[in-house]
């Protein structure tokens, strides 16, 4: 399909426009090391890096949210992450590409992430990818997380563009939830992080992209 009367498109961080899972997984990693625990490969953290604290604690740990010690270990891994979130972590191949090619087309462009301004802010800054982007919205902006479709409609309200001339792109199906919640058109990135469920077309996207480059052909102004 190509999509008509895109006006401004919002992607999701992580898993979608870079690969944080090395910077996370080392957080998490280094906690297990600190206990005794033997290093785990990054293998075993990527599928889970787009939960967070929660996907990264479960892996190294087999712990739950649920758990009595989670909230303090989740801020060590906090804490953790702070210190190395920008070492290892990268854009995807064919992102840089991709953002330069919209900018060309002056289609402009934004993150809708959950993770928390603590991190998105610093991250961005430090990575000169995003200088561009138009708006940034993180878990904590709005009142809501997604999937509500509240930060999407406040990236929508940034960039001065009716949510239904957006595009979202990511790759975890609160993603589509929340774009369709929104009334934006949806890409669902099959290249991130998925998780332990790889039902991808279960979650009502309006397409699959396979890496990055492939959204342009899905634009009819790009």
């Amino acid at each position: 399909m190509v999509f008509q009367d895109i006006a401004a498109v919002l992607f999701d961080l992580d898993g979608t426009l870079i690969d944080s899972a090395p910077d996370l997984g080392a957080a998490a990693d280094q906690m297990r090391v600190a206990r005794g625990l033997p290093s785990l490969p990054l293998d075993r953290y990527r599928p889970m890096a787009g939960a967070g604290a929660r996907g990264m604690l479960g892996v190294a740990f087999g712990m739950a949210v649920d758990d009595p010690a989670f909230e303090a270990m989740r801020e060590e891994f906090f804490t953790n992450y702070e210190r190395c979130m920008t070492q290892r972590t990268a854009a995807f191949d064919g992102v840089g590409e991709l953002i330069t090619q919209l900018e060309q087309r002056q289609l402009p462009w934004g993150v809708v992430t959950n993770k928390s301004s603590r991190f998105t802010d610093p991250l961005t800054r430090a990575m000169p990818l995003f200088a561009g982007a138009r708006a940034i919205v993180s878990g904590d902006t709005t009142p809501h997380a997604k999937p509500h479709p509240a930060p999407l409609l406040e990236a929508a309200r940034r960039l001065g563009v009716d949510a239904g001339r957006c595009l979202y792109v990511g790759d975890d199906e609160r993603d589509v939830v929340a774009g369709l919640a929104a009334g934006m058109q949806t890409v669902a990135a099959t290249y991130g992080y998925l998780g332990n469920k790889t039902e991808v077309q279960a979650w009502g996207a309006h397409a699959e992209i396979n890496s990055p480059l492939d959204l342009l052909q899905l634009l009819a102004n790009a």
